[in-house]
This record gives structure tokens, C-alpha cells and sequence, in this order.
């Protein structure tokens, strides 16, 4: 079925008032119908047209008699879009509009559909400025003779841009609809399925006229019989439907907004009676027939042609009936071949002014057999075949009459013929764990019965089992395994695993997997045990720190639900939950700890914001302040020692862990990541404050380490001189690490120094003068003692250092490491104010 979006969509959005606002693009829209399982043919946007396209007045027409066919000369009001105000001048061959008439203009420079651009050219002796636009020249339809597009005034004014107010910015979707789904075949169906594939309300057009635009007002409700009606057993018909429509105006047009729809939709506009019963099919998907009333003489009988009786139908071709077609009677012959295409004889005409509409049901086999039989397929047989929903024959020719009024005035009758009625489906029992056992996908009590709704369900819970009622349109729907293919469907056939998962290679760990890795397999090389620390920690912990106020940790995140309302918060660090964890193992006898732990943190950023709306795609703004408002979560890493870490054996005294394992834990992970850490003095709660190392990376505080607070040990009943580091790892450069080795064939020359500092100076910056003095002959340095006596003074104390020279073209003498050596110690001396030490 043909379908246009801007129909679709405009309906979909008032069926609620929060969908008003709802906008969807092609390609969504195409995805959507795939999504609960229609597949679409592709669609195609309305060709564009470029340039001027206005509106314009009809002001004067003057007919050219003197050529082989009528031309008419017009005058066109255009308003100011010619930039004159004066008429245009066009010609025209067509002769549907009249003076005073509402068109749409292209002006010169204007390029139609197919590459015709429209320019100003002698014609007829005539100069015609523009071009006095048609249906098929905009592009709605591929029919030459749809004719002059006449619009209503509430379109506009002479002058104003026509594109928008004709919708040329529109798609026509083909959805391919399968057998079992005719009612899909209608705007009402695919607008029920698209709600579902967009998690949107539905308000069905056929029991809601104000979703489809309509008022029926000048409806009067059905009281008594229209005409007596005589339908034979034979036929199986359902439903047969009969309103009246008197004192039509015969001359009235459709208007351009319903021509539009049916001709992007496929069909041709006629008359304004016919024109209505094909929108009304195409809205509700019931098939509709207009018969001009006058020429219908007395009852109607619905009945099993004769063997070899004629016929004309309305595409003017006599065919011999069998005796299995169905049709329909008055009292002077066969007016209408049911459900496939009415006749000649009483077909709506330029001087028809009383209408009959007929609705029905037919049988969808009779009708299937009689399309095939006579080679002749309709838009009403289609929907026929596949069945048509009964229980809307009474809104269709209400929505009918009412259209006509509105269209050609005229009076909507109060009797009303109706033969049958709407059979109520048996109920289905159906197991409410039945779909998850059949499919292997676990579908919730809630699922169920929100999808079963959406289908047009009425779901009676009756605990374990539901009672499940299938709409009248859904004649395919008829046991438990119909109803579990529509929950399967509504909820995605990409959801039911196919085949068992099979690994396939891939492009392994990321660059921060490994990182993470390789951190975690170190620690645990050099002795640590890992525990997972919970991201919750207790509201007070930061106080019992003795924090600052403004503490960057202090940004914590508060659970709303959390699962003890003394630990409602997130952690900003990884200590409160590692030192909980030394507690609990000192408490149950572990007194010699190493542990680690590796996880995220979370800083709050801003407070949430609201919660934005659901039924639109949210704009970049909104996507951003949502982000923004989430909290920053980097990773973290930290280790934890308490007791001995060499332990005391048979082999001698043991080691307490110290500050210095605390600051090398944090050199492994450094190497671990591929980056060079830098230790400084530090003093930053709860670590001690003359026992505290700044870890930095490329001149940024990336962690600390040492020994914690004595006074916070104190308060958390922690042993003395527990210590702990922590750094953020996702400070860390993330660089990719690739062995790149220099091998040289020439000795390394190995020299020592030693250098009397103050007190005060750190050994690592001392060591970082060196290296920087010694030039780049030298291959490393290390410190290896550290030497303080009176011989000294007070105050001083001695860094002797290993320094390793090496050339890569040469063997190096002692006197050329030797004037290297001492451009280190001169540095040092000119930076430090440290002296050579002989």
C-alpha cells in the first residue's frame, strides 16, 4: 500500500495532545515499519520543485477561439512575488478554474519536476509569463490530465509561497502488506502499527472522527430503514450498510487537500462522491460504493449471479458472470459486482444529486475467486481478500456522508439500512510464561499485556493464564501461538537468539583494557591481593578526614534509594572502602596485609537535569545537559599495607610495609602504564602530613602515597602506620609502549658522585639536577646511599649517586665521563647549592 508521510504522521500526532509536536524523518519512518515486521518497497520524497511557486488569482480569462483546440489567456494576480503587483500573463489550455479561482503559479525561472524550467515565451500570440501549475506538473501524480489545481481560500493569499501550503515537502512510502494483515491496507492500520514501533498513544480514526479531522454534525443519528434490502444466504455476506445523501450540488469538486492524498496514494480523482468512498477506504481500510440514488429503482437484492449473465462494470467492459459472483440488484437489473467494482448503470454522473453510500462485508473467498475469475483487480477487492473489519461499516458511512455535506452540501438522511452483525471472537487462553517458553526470550507479565493491547486486545488476567480477545479486524488471529507471533513481533525479531553465540576473533583489549590489565597483573606480581571496594561510602567519612570544606572529594553523588542510608553516597576515592576491607581482615587476625583494588570513582558535575521529553529525538542542547549532568567516573587505582610485608621466619627478622612500598606500589603501576612518575614531599588528608608523597606525571598530581594520619588510624581503629596509596589512572597519558631497544657494542663506563645537600632537599630532585648536568652521554643514574655525620655539619646530609656513561660510536675514556660527571656536580652546586663531597 501506498502511504504518504505527512498523512500518516499528521495523524499519529493528534491522537494525543503530547504527540503534537512529533517529527520523524524518512528514513526513521521506513525503520519503523520494518521494526514490527513491514517490509517496505522504499519510498520516494515528491520531486522538488525550484524556484518561484506562488499562488495566485485568477483575475480575467480571455478565450482564444482562432486556434484548433481552446486556449485561454489569463490575467493572474501574483501579488507582489512578480515584483510589480501587476497581473501576470499566462496561457492555458485547461478548463476546470474560472475567473476569481485560487491556482498555483510557476514563475518564470521556476524548474518543475523532470528538469522543466518555466520561462517567459511567445505563445499563441501572447507573450505568457509563468506557468498556471497542474497536479502532475507539481509531481503528485503521473497522470496528465489530473488538471489545474484549484485550491480553497483558506490556502492563502495571491503572492504567498505555495510550496508549503500545498506540501510539496512530502514521502510516499510503498508498504509491502501481506496477506494476512489486511488491516494494514488502511491509514488506520499503519498508523496503529507505527505507534507501536515508536512507543506512542494510539486513538483509533474509526471510533475518534476528530483524529481524522472530520465532524459529523451534519450527521442526524440512523433512525428507521433507507430501502428495503433482500440478502440471500447463498452470498455468506457479512454486513451490507445503506446511508443517503440528498441535493448535492453535481458541479462540486473535491478539494485539493483530498485529491492530493488520493493521488499520492495512487488513485484518480473523479467526483466528489467518489473521491470520498476511496479517502474513507484508505482511512479505515472499508471499502466503500457511491450509486447515484436516482438511478436505483426500488429494494435492492444481494445475490448469486446467473450463469452467463452480462454486465458492464465501470471500466465500460461487458463480462459474462458466473454463478459463483455475487452482486447486487434493484428491481431492473444488477447494479454492482460485490466487492470488486460497481456498474454503469447507476454511476455517479455531472448531474447526480442524490447519493446512496454502501458499505459491507463480503466474504473474502467469494470475492478473491470472483477478482481472479474476471481478471479484474481493485483497490476494494484487496482489501476484501484480506478481510475487512465489520464492526466499522457504521462509522464509514457516517465519515462518508459527512465529507460529501461538507463538500457539496447537500442533506445526510435519517434512515440508514443495516443487514448483519459483528460476530464476537471467542476468547484464547493463554499461558502468561507461554511466549518466553516458545521464543527463549524473556517476555514479562507487563510485556505481554502492553503489547497484546496495542494489537487491539481486550486482556482479561486471570493469574497465571490470561483471557485474550482478538479485535474484528484481526480475523488471522485465532490461537495462543497468533497471539505470542504479535508479541514477538511488537517487541523485535532481533531480540530471539538464531544460532548459539560463536566466538570470532576480534581486535582484542583497547589501549586502556591493556593499561588496566597490565596495572592489575603487576600489583598482584609484586605481592598485592585484589578486593573489589564497594562504591558506596559512609556519609561521614570525609568528616572523620577532617576534610575541607571546598575538598575536590568532598563533590560526592547521593543515592536516592540507596541500600543503607548510612553509606548514600558514591566514593570520589577508593580509600574509605579499601581501609574498611584492613579493618575487617585486622579484626578476624589478619595482621599482614597488601591489597589493591582497581575501580571507579564518581565526582558529581551539576545537579539533573529534568527529565526531557520522551516523545521527540531531544535536540544537541538537551543531549549535552544531560551529559553534562552525569557524574565524572575516571578510574582509580590504590594499594593498602599494614604488618609486615617480608615476613619473620627461620631465615631471620621480618619488614614492616612502610611509606617508601606505599610510593613504590606507585612507580609499578607507573611503569606498568609506560610513563615516568616523579615523587615530591606532599601533605594531603589522611595521609601524614610529613610522611606524604605527590605523585606526579609530567608535572600533574596524578595520586599520593605514604603513610595515613595518625589520628585518623586512631578513629577507624586501623594499626599504626598503615599505609596506602591511590592515583587516578585515567590521569595517566595513555601511550603505546613498543620495545624499541639500543644495543651498542661499546663498554658503559661506570663513575660514581657524591653530593653534601641541606637537609631539606629532595633526594629525587638532586637526582634530576644530575641527570640533566651529566649531558646526554650518560645511560642512567641511581641513587645508592644515603650518608649523614658530623664530619658533615648540621643539617647536611650526603647523596652518593651511580652514574652509567656510554657512547654509541665509541669507547669512552675516564677523563671524558670524568668532565661529565663534573658538569653535574656544577649544576647541582648552582641549583642546590650542593658541594662535591671528596
Amino acid at each position: 500500500m501506498y502511504i504518504a508521510r505527512n498523512w500518516l504522521t499528521g495523524l499519529i500526532r493528534s491522537m494525543d495532545e503530547a504527540q503534537q509536536d512529533w517529527t520523524i524523518d524518512d528514513a526513521e519512518l521506513d525503520a519503523g515499519f520494518v521494526r514490527v515486521g513491514f517490509e517496505t518497497e522504499g519510498y520516494a520524497p515528491i520531486e522538488e520543485t525550484a524556484g518561484d511557486l506562488v499562488i495566485g488569482r485568477v483575475s480575467r480569462i480571455e478565450e482564444l477561439t482562432e486556434f484548433k483546440k481552446p486556449i485561454r489567456y489569463c490575467q493572474v494576480d501574483v501579488g507582489q512575488a512578480n515584483g510589480t503587483g501587476e497581473p501576470q500573463g499566462i496561457i492555458c489550455g485547461a478548463r476546470n478554474f474560472a475567473e476569481g479561482d485560487l491556482v498555483v503559479v510557476a514563475l518564470p525561472g521556476t524548474v518543475l519536476p523532470g528538469g522543466f524550467e518555466i520561462a517567459s515565451r511567445e505563445t499563441y500570440g501572447h507573450l505568457s509569463n509563468g506557468m498556471i501549475c497542474s497536479a502532475a506538473e507539481l509531481g503528485f501524480t503521473d497522470k496528465q490530465n489530473s488538471g489545474i489545481i484549484v485550491l480553497s481560500e483558506e490556502y492563502g493569499q495571491p503572492g504567498d509561497d505555495a510550496k508549503p501550503l500545498v506540501q510539496l515537502d512530502d514521502t510516499v512510502f510503498e508498504v509491502n502488506v501481506t496477506p494476512d494483515r489486511g488491516y494494514a491496507l488502511s491509514a488506520r492500520g499503519l498508523a496503529r502499527e507505527i505507534t507501536s514501533a515508536f512507543d506512542l498513544a494510539y486513538a483509533d480514526p474509526a471510533e475518534n472522527p476528530s483524529v481524522a479531522g472530520l465532524d459529523l454534525a451534519a450527521v442526524p443519528a440512523a433512525e428507521g430503514t433507507l430501502i428495503d434490502i433482500d440478502v440471500r444466504p447463498e452470498t455468506s455476506t457479512l454486513r451490507f450498510g445503506l446511508r443517503k445523501v440528498s441535493g448535492i450540488d453535481p458541479a462540486a469538486e473535491s478539494p485539493f487537500w483530498l485529491q492530493r492524498e488520493l493521488m499520492l496514494l495512487g488513485a484518480r480523482p473523479v467526483n466528489a462522491a467518489t473521491d470520498v468512498t476511496n479517502y474513507v477506504m484508505f482511512l479505515l481500510g472499508q471499502p466503500m460504493h457511491a450509486f447515484d440514488a436516482d438511478k436505483v429503482a426500488g429494494a435492492l437484492t444481494i445475490r448469486n449471479a446467473v450463469a452467463g449473465e452480462k454486465f458492464e462494470t465501470l471500466d465500460h467492459v461487458v463480462r459474462e458472470l458466473s454463478d459463483e459472483d455475487v452482486v447486487i440488484c434493484d428491481a431492473e437489473g444488477i447494479q454492482s459486482l460485490a466487492g470488486v467494482m460497481g456498474g454503469t448503470t447507476s454511476e455517479i454522473s455531472g448531474t447526480t444529486t442524490d447519493v446512496y453510500f454502501e458499505a459491507a462485508t463480503w466474504d473474502p473467498r467469494t470475492v478473491a475467486r470472483t477478482s481472479r475469475r474476471h481478471k479484474l483487480t481493485s483497490e476494494a477487492s484487496r482489501r476484501f481478500e484480506r478481510g475487512v473489519d465489520p464492526a466499522i461499516v457504521e462509522a464509514a458511512l457516517d465519515y462518508a456522508c459527512a465529507l460529501l455535506v461538507q463538500i457539496a452540501g447537500g442533506t445526510v438522511e435519517t434512515g440508514r439500512t443495516l443487514v448483519g452483525g459483528v460476530a464476537t471472537a471467542e476468547p484464547i487462553e493463554l499461558r502468561v510464561s507461554h511466549p518466553s517458553e516458545l521464543i527463549g526470550v524473556d517476555y514479562s507479565r507487563e510485556t505481554v499485556v502492553k503489547r497484546l493491547g496495542e494489537v487491539g486486545c481486550a486482556v482479561v488476567d486471570e493469574g497465571e493464564t490470561l483471557s485474550v480477545t482478538a479485535p474484528t479486524w484481526r480475523t488471522d488471529i485465532s490461537m495462543a501461538e497468533d497471539l505470542i507471533e504479535e508479541i514477538v513481533r511488537l517487541e523485535g525479531l532481533d531480540d530471539i537468539p538464531l544460532i548459539l553465540p560463536t566466538p570470532v576473533g576480534g581486535r582484542g583489549l583497547s589501549p586502556a583494557q591493556r593499561r588496566e590489565r597490565a596495572i592489575t597483573h603487576a600489583l598482584a606480581h609484586h605481592g598485592y591481593a585484589e578486593i573489589l571496594p564497594t562504591p558506596f561510602v559512609a556519609n561521614d567519612v570525609f568528616d572523620v578526614w577532617g576534610l575541607a570544606a571546598d575538598d575536590e572529594r568532598r563533590r560526592t553523588v547521593t543515592v536516592q534509594n540507596p541500600l543503607d542510608s548510612d553509606y548514600a553516597v558514591l566514593g570520589t576515592t577508593l580509600l574509605p572502602s579499601m581501609l574498611e576491607a584492613v579493618t575487617r581482615n585486622v579484626a578476624r587476625g589478619r595482621t599482614d596485609l597488601s591489597l589493591y583494588g582497581v575501580q571507579q570513582v564518581a565526582f558529581h558535575r551539576a545537579d539533573r537535569t529534568p527529565m526531557p521529553d520522551v516523545t521527540v529525538h531531544p535536540d544537541e542542547e538537551t543531549v549535552r545537559e544531560v551529559i553534562d549532568s552525569l557524574p565524572y567516573q575516571p578510574l582509580h587505582v590504590a594499594t593498602v599495607g599494614v604488618g609486615e610485608i617480608v615476613r619473620t621466619g627461620p631465615w631471620g627478622e621480618g619488614r614492616a610495609y612502610g611509606w617508601a612500598d606505599a610510593v613504590e606500589s606507585a612507580r609499578v603501576v607507573a611503569r606498568s602504564a609506560g610513563v615516568e612518575l616523579q615523587v615530591r614531599n606532599g601533605a594531603t588528608l589522611p595521609w601524614h602530613p610529613g610522611r606524604c608523597a605527590e605523585l606526579l606525571v609530567d608535572g600533574a598530581v596524578v595520586g599520593h602515597a605514604g603513610e595515613l594520619h595518625p589520628q585518623i588510624l586512631k578513629d577507624l581503629g586501623l594499626p599504626e602506620r598503615t599505609c596506602a596509596m591511590e592515583l587516578d589512572v585515567d590521569a595517566l597519558p595513555l601511550r603505546e609502549v613498543l620495545p624499541a631497544p639500543v644495543l651498542s657494542s661499546y663498554p658503559a663506563l661506570h663513575q660514581d658522585i657524591a653530593l653534601v645537600v641541606d637537609e631539606g632537599v629532595p633526594a629525587e630532585e638532586v637526582r634530576a639536577v644530575v641527570e640533566e648536568g651529566a649531558g646526554e652521554l650518560l645511560e642512567s643514574v641511581e641513587l645508592f646511599d644515603v650518608f649523614r655525620g658530623e664530619q658533615l655539619g648540621e643539617g647536611k646530609k650526603s647523596l652518593a649517586l651511580k652514574l652509567l656513561f656510554r657512547a654509541p660510536d665509541r669507547t669512552l675514556t675516564d677523563e671524558e665521563a670524568n668532565v661529565h660527571r663534573l658538569a653535574a656536580a656544577d649544576l647541582a652546586q648552582e641549583r642546590l647549592g650542593a658541594t662535591l663531597r671528596a
